[in-house]
């Protein structure tokens, strides 16, 4: 299994978020890539490879281009008016507010954001472009006969909506991926979710189309952000009518409950029969991490790859969460490992 990496991630550094009632340094930080890529290479699955280009096009077939433009722009307005980095998003549109992009770079960062979880610094948006060629060269692998693939992507990216970005995302590198193999060909794919924090941005670009297959395990959204999506009952809609699964899980959850969840939707995923899987892999569900609350152990990883391994089936995995740093490596490798020993 071939990793593709690019140190670009690290422009995406000093960064800042609100938490707690404090603006603190961003739980997701450059230390976390570099402890997993430490971690795959020690393993030997594979060669570590950089991205490729390829470009704005693919962003804009899952994200607004209006959207893609702001972010790429969004320094550049920034320091047009003289301020200091590091930018955060401080208004948001409430229910009845209309939808009209305001002229301010104030208003456009509440338009095209949900949270103040997304900090942009002079390198952000070149991280994000780097994030985006990652999964696209995983792609890339999968198209050419590999069987699996590992994009070490950050930023993360499956909190990102096709218009708005939040949670430590911008750009949604698993549904990028996943139109790109729609685009090369694919009948159908599916997108396993497996990070702690609901995917809600995947889901709802997604949500009425039955060509994606879309399943979340995460964490209950009414004790757990992203706090307004993710309940087992989102099933889809119009087209998309029962092609979108949630399974909620409450704090405390362990692997017996979890693994559970995974085994129901890994069944879901082989009858719907895709060309090919990615996987939203955070690791986020680990005991030890300080912004999670299931009670994951490390070997548990191992029996997560094996089982979605035995779906037997074209496998991307797309990184996402995961903020104990010092066991992010382990239980990613473990992740892999389990799906490479089957």
């Amino acid at each position: 299994m071939k990793t593709v990496y690019s140190p670009r991630h690290h422009g995406h550094s000093g960064h800042v978020e609100l938490y707690n009632g404090q603006i603190v340094p961003a739980f997701e930080k450059p230390e976390r890539a570099e402890m997993i890529r430490a971690a795959v290479e020690a393993r030997g699955f594979g060669a570590t490879i950089a991205p490729a280009e390829h470009g704005l096009a693919p962003l804009s077939r899952v994200h607004d281009p209006r959207y893609v433009d702001f972010l790429s722009q969004l320094t550049e307005l920034w320091l047009a008016d003289e301020r200091p980095l590091p930018i955060l998003p401080s208004f948001w549109r409430a229910p009845g507010m209309r939808y009209i992009e305001p002229e301010t770079v104030d208003g456009k960062l509440g338009h095209f954001s949900f949270d103040a979880g997304c900090c942009f610094v002079a390198g952000t948006w070149d991280a994000i472009r780097a994030s985006a060629d990652v999964a696209l060269t995983g792609v890339d692998l999968i198209r050419a006969g590999e069987s699996s693939a590992f994009a070490l992507c950050r930023p993360p990216g499956h909190h990102a909506h096709a218009n708005a970005m939040g949670g430590y995302c911008f750009i949604n590198n698993a549904a990028v991926a996943a139109q790109a193999f729609r685009d090369a060909g694919a009948g159908r794919v599916a997108i396993l979710d497996v990070d702690y924090h609901h995917g809600n941005g995947t889901q709802t670009i997604f949500y009425d189309r039955a060509d994606v297959l879309v399943l979340n395990i995460h964490g209950d959204p009414r004790q757990e952000y992203p706090y307004f999506l993710g309940h087992a009952d989102e099933i889809g809609a119009g087209d998309g009518e029962g092609f979108n699964g949630n399974y909620p899980l409450r704090w405390g959850t362990g692997f017996d409950a979890w693994g559970e969840a995974l085994d129901h939707a890994c069944h879901r995923v082989a009858a719907y029969a895709p060309d090919v899987v990615v996987v939203s892999l955070g690791v986020d569900t680990y005991k030890d991490d300080p912004i999670s609350q299931f009670r994951l152990d490390s070997p548990d990883y191992l029996a997560i790859g094996g089982r979605i391994a035995r779906l037997g089936l074209p496998t991307l995995f797309v990184q996402e969460g995961g903020y104990a740093v010092e066991a992010i490596g382990v239980n990613v490798a473990n992740t892999l490992e389990g799906f490479l020993q089957r």
